[in-house]
């Protein structure tokens, strides 16, 4: 394991730390499989009670990185492009399947994937000054990684219709207004409170994994599933991608 991906494990509590800060933690898609394998080994880990998903430095995630786009915007269809970016969006993907009920503590900015990612987790505790941007269309990129389900199953449409749409930017007051945060503190609280919300159910892992899985059949699929959403978006972000590199 690289150091762009770290795991500790203390009193049942897993911390997964995006640690490429240099890049504010954009994925590549060797960190996205990086990501896989450590999901992979927190569900083999019985443990685990809960899971807190973190970024080192100015933001919790920037999204794919930008190399990564433009050369996967060269011929998005080309194998190695295509296997690229899937990592990427199974990343996040594989985060909405831990086992464990997870937190997302989101300090700086989340963008793009990196909202994917954060909007993957079971929770989320965001700092007060925090800057949520879907920013897709910005880039002049259709979103992809089933963006839409993610965001308009917490929000609603017409806040979805305006972030990811109209691209308004969302911070932390403004995130729990929304119903997309359950918390707004400090930026320096941000990672001490997911632990603490996190230790608490943590006590008893193998109950709260068992409440975890129901939370999500019982709280439903939107009506798109988003396994679909994402094969229905990815045509359209592929088009984006080859546009934007010609």
């Amino acid at each position: 394991m690289s150091a762009e991906v770290l795991l500790e494990i203390d009193a049942g509590v897993a911390v997964v730390t995006l640690n490429a800060p240099d890049r504010r933690n954009a994925l590549t898609p060797a960190m996205a499989a990086e990501l896989i394998g450590v999901f992979d080994e927190v569900d083999a880990r019985a443990e685990v009670g809960a899971v807190v998903v973190r970024g080192v430095g100015r933001s919790f995630c920037a999204g794919g990185d930008v190399q990564t786009l433009t050369d996967a915007g060269r011929d998005p269809a080309a194998g190695d492009a295509y296997a690229g970016m899937g990592l990427i969006y199974d990343s996040f993907y594989r985060l909405g399947q831990v086992k464990a009920p997870t937190i997302a503590a989101v300090r700086g900015s989340a963008v793009g994937a990196g909202m994917n990612m954060l909007l993957a987790a079971d929770l989320r505790i965001v700092a007060t000054d925090v800057r949520l941007i879907c920013g897709f269309l910005k880039r002049g990129l259709h979103p992809g990684g089933g963006h839409f389900v993610l965001l308009s199953r917490l929000v609603g449409r017409e806040a979805a219709a305006a972030m990811a749409l109209f691209g308004e930017e969302v911070d932390g007051p403004t995130a729990v207004r929304l119903g997309l945060a359950w918390e707004t503190v400090d930026d320096a609280a941000v990672e001490d409170r997911a632990l603490e919300l996190a230790g608490r159910v943590a006590r008893d892992p193998e109950l709260a994994r068992l409440a975890t899985a129901n939370f999500r059949k019982e709280t439903g699929p939107p009506h798109v599933s988003w396994e679909i959403a994402t094969q229905f978006e990815r045509p359209s972000q592929m088009w984006s991608m080859r546009r934007s590199a010609g």
